[in-house]
């Protein structure tokens, strides 16, 4: 198996479409059981850390949204941030 974990500094720029693309393939090898004892330690390492980064990709995107507003009126009256509960 030729596959090599990302150091965090790698994982950090990928986009979030990437990373999840990646988190996808190591659960597909995990479970296979195509990788050695060792390789299954270093991937389960890199899918936590890509994890973590999709993660706070999405909370900054979260935070970044913002929901329309309407008046008593049914007109927009301005934004306010998104609340997710």
């Amino acid at each position: 198996m030729s596959e090599q974990s990302d150091p965090p500094e790698a994982i950090a720029q990928l986009s979030f479409e990437a990373a999840l693309k990646r988190l996808e393939e190591i659960v597909r090898l995990l479970e296979s059981g195509e990788a050695s004892l060792d390789q299954s330690i270093e991937l389960y390492g890199e899918g936590d850390r890509l994890k973590t980064q999709c993660e706070a990709r999405l909370q900054a995107a979260q935070a970044r949204i913002e929901t329309i507003q309407f008046g008593r009126d049914g007109e927009p009256s301005g934004t306010a941030p998104f609340d997710a509960e």
